[in-house]
């Protein structure tokens, strides 16, 4: 009979080109309309400055002038129009048009003031979790590209797993669970000549992606071991918060996940089902090896008693 897990990893199975009937009636929250507007263009810092600024400050910012958002954000008029002109606009005006219907569904979409009043702080950084899943939930409406990074990460052997500071404990679990139905998994949660020498050793034992975690606050030797797996030939796939910057500009492969930000350290729920998710499309990826491993390990945990008998 097989365990829990392995029923668990047959009957969660993620149907390839199915897309929910729900893609086609729920909305895009403003912050997802915004990545849209913004992602997938190379951005320069001064940039990314003003995406920053206009994501941060969407309700406000969609109404003001060229002038006054350039002194808002500390750059250049020409910088402005330069932005806008990088995303495909004819300038900043047909820019503005753009963010004004998003800014305007963002403020219709707001509690009521009464609403808020009712709800404490840890209600609110729950109600803020609700909201990230929510968003997680669109993205997973197809889910062709968890469905192609499941097989992608499945084939690389070995796969390195690139977790630093708050990002560790991310790392870890997935590479915990990756190892149940995957033959090599590496970690790294060290940077400088540490994370260098994992990469290289990976590479030249044929790994071709590292999956790596990059939670705020977003570390600069982050960036520098991404950079380096890459100069040794790997592929990266990214789990993040972002939507623009050098880190996401520097992956092969990206997916925002938003981060609870309401209490004095941040909560991961959605990354972590993101995480779980491409567990699921790993072990779809190759099922005889997934069945065959789940098997051996509740072998072994049954000969070593693993585990309390609940």
């Amino acid at each position: 009979m097989p365990s829990e897990q392995q029923a668990r990893a047959q009957a969660a199975a993620i149907t390839p080109g199915r897309r929910s009937s729900e893609a086609e009636t729920e909305t895009a929250s403003p912050a997802e309309r915004l990545q849209v507007l913004f992602g997938g263009h190379r951005l320069s810092p001064a940039q990314r400055r003003i995406a920053q600024f206009l994501t941060d400050h969407l309700t406000e910012a969609a109404f003001l002038s060229i002038t006054e958002l350039a002194e808002r954000v500390g750059v250049s008029q020409p910088s402005v129009t330069r932005f806008a002109s990088s995303l495909g606009f004819s300038g900043y005006p047909a820019l503005r048009d753009a963010l004004q219907p998003i800014a305007l569904s963002a403020i219709a979409g707001a509690p009521e003031e009464g609403e808020g009043r009712l709800r404490n702080e840890l209600q609110s950084a729950v109600d803020a979790e609700i909201e990230n899943l929510t968003s997680l939930r669109r993205v997973f409406a197809d889910p062709d590209r968890i469905l192609d990074i499941g097989r992608a990460l499945a084939r690389s052997v070995p796969l390195t797993v690139l977790g630093l500071r708050i990002s560790v404990s991310l790392a870890e679990y997935f590479a915990y669970a990756a190892r149940r139905i995957h033959p090599d998994v590496r970690v790294v949660t060290r940077g400088g000549s540490v994370a260098y020498d994992g990469l290289l050793q990976a590479r030249e034992a044929g790994g071709e992606w590292v999956l790596a975690f990059a939670m705020p606050r977003h570390a600069n030797e982050t960036l520098a071991v991404v950079r380096a797996a890459r100069g040794v030939g790997l592929r990266v796939a990214l789990i993040t918060d972002l939507t623009l910057g050098p880190l996401v500009d520097e992956a092969d492969v990206v997916f925002t996940a938003g981060t609870g930000a309401r209490l004095v350290f941040d909560s991961y729920a959605a990354p972590g089902v993101l995480s779980a998710a491409i567990l699921q499309a790993m072990a779809d990826a190759d099922p005889e090896r997934t069945q065959t491993r789940l098997e051996k390990y509740e072998q072994a945990a049954e000969q070593h008693a693993f585990f309390l008998d609940d």
